[in-house]
């Protein structure tokens, strides 16, 4: 289904995202006592792998109806979301982000049960300011879209009830 929409845009990532993704474990691994011996192994190699291996597998397009996020290594999250469920793209900088020139888009959907319930967050996308204002666009005019087709049903739904009534009194006339 979304695999032959064309492509409106396809997000590009910062290679930095890569020293962050390392930065990011490595400031979780320190925070506990257990963590500290996996820090330095982090650190020593497995870090420099897991982060490369994690940009190559980020993709990120918008196509005319959905946006479609694939991401992860061991656990890999492969999610289309239609344009229409897209309540809103945060915009996202930290200061740990803004030190890295990196910013987080978070794409919150409709039909969330709480906080943490159905959303994606993306870090480094390049031009994220762009990237968000193409993909609200999009969902605006998928939404006017889907608006005129409602409009379009509730014209024929009249027509159709003005060619009912013409009907019955054709047959009411027929009758007498």
């Amino acid at each position: 289904m979304t695999e032959n929409a064309p492509i409106i845009i396809k997000a590009e990532f910062n290679p930095i995202v890569r020293t962050y993704i390392i930065l990011y474990v490595f400031g979780f691994l320190v925070i506990t006592i257990i963590g500290i011996p996996l820090a330095i192994i982090w650190l020593c190699g497995v870090g420099q792998w897991y982060s490369q291996h994690y940009y190559d597998k980020l993709y990120c397009v918008l196509t005319e109806k959905h946006l479609r996020l694939r991401m992860g290594i061991l656990f890999t999250i492969d999610k289309t979301i239609p344009l229409e469920n897209i309540q809103d793209l945060t915009f996202y900088e930290g200061p740990v982000l803004k030190h890295y020139n990196l910013a987080m888009l978070k794409v919150e959907t409709a039909g969330q049960a709480d906080k943490s319930g159905n959303h994606m967050k993306l870090v480094g996308v390049v031009d994220s300011h762009i990237f968000r204002a193409t993909v609200l666009d999009q969902r605006e005019k998928v939404k006017m879209n889907l608006t005129s087709r409602s409009e379009n049903k509730n014209e024929q739904t009249e027509l159709l009830k003005k060619i009912a009534a013409s009907l019955d009194r054709i047959e009411a006339n027929l009758r007498k």
